[in-house]
């Protein structure tokens, strides 16, 4: 049996970053936080505002709505990273990660009634964090298996990979950060940290994927939705996958990406089918698919 553990305008504003206070994180009930500056807070209100407003309901439909509210939002990597692990609040600057942590984040406080920027950190607490608790820099979801898999078993995700017409498996040791250490900041010349890390790696992890020479199949198509998340499949040596995105169905049933891209410098949406974009990888062999649970 197949098993079920598996997206604006451009923001325009001059920005100071910004560390918050003990006494605006305690009133979020969270312990640490960091704004990329201090209209961070106004600027999500107002798009929980918006997404209350469109008067939507279902979560693949809300996804796609604050997707397109964040089209233009500069592409900058690396925003998490600092001297201590703080829960990093950023909606000016996006990567592909923090992109689809957003989007689950505005979606869930929507989906709860919910329009302050305290019920958006808490979700990405919830989202970001093994358990749903932040702690040290080890207590961040690095790797997108175990992100899926331990959101999903907390009511937060479900992959819809295994139900799609022509899945297929893979086994893989997920190990790439311990064996790059020189890669990451927080593990350059910290081996204790090292050690923490390699306790959450996965061996032999078998995972469901979808090649992507299956992705203009009559079938795949009609199973995919706009709103959803997907990740490419790499096949470089202990990483599951390199990139991160929302699909968005056009009228004639085409899945786009529309992602925070890093060649393209923002949050935008592909101008090729998804099929057509995956095809000039050397890299990435298919995808991965999944979506907020009710």
């Amino acid at each position: 049996m197949k098993k079920m553990f598996y997206l604006m305008v451009l923001l325009l504003v001059a920005c100071a970053p910004q560390q918050a206070t003990q006494q605006e994180a305690q009133a979020a009930t969270i312990s640490k936080m960091r704004f990329h500056c201090d209209s961070d807070t106004t600027v999500i209100n107002q798009l929980l505002a918006k997404g209350l407003e469109s008067g939507l309901t279902d979560a693949n439909a809300l996804v796609e709505f604050y997707a397109r509210q964040l089209l233009g939002t500069p592409y900058v990597a690396h925003t998490l990273e600092g001297d201590e692990e703080l829960l990093t609040i950023n909606i000016h600057e996006l990567d592909c990660l923090t992109f689809i942590e957003t989007l689950y984040a505005l979606t869930r406080a929507t989906m709860a009634h919910r329009n302050s920027w305290r019920d958006f950190a808490a979700n990405i607490e919830n989202i970001r964090y093994r358990g749903g608790e932040m702690g040290d820099y080890s207590s961040r979801l690095h790797y997108i298996s175990e992100w899926i898999i331990d959101n999903h078993l907390r009511g937060n995700l479900v992959e819809v990979t295994p139900d799609l017409p022509h899945v297929d498996y893979m086994v893989k040791n997920i190990d790439y950060m311990t064996h790059h250490t020189d890669s990451y900041r927080q593990l350059k010349n910290d081996t204790a940290m090292v050690e923490k890390i390699k306790r959450y790696e996965l061996r032999n992890h078998r995972f469901p994927y979808l090649k992507r020479s299956w992705l203009n199949d009559k079938e795949v198509k009609a199973a995919l939705r706009s709103g959803d998340f997907i990740t490419l499949v790499t096949k470089i040596e202990g990483l599951d996958v390199s990139h991160n995105g929302i699909i968005i169905v056009d009228d004639k049933g085409d899945p786009y990406l529309l992602d925070a891209s890093m060649s393209g410098g923002k949050v935008m949406l592909e101008s090729k089918p998804l099929f057509k974009f995956l095809e000039r990888s050397k890299t990435n062999i298919g995808v991965r698919v999944f979506r907020i649970m009710p």
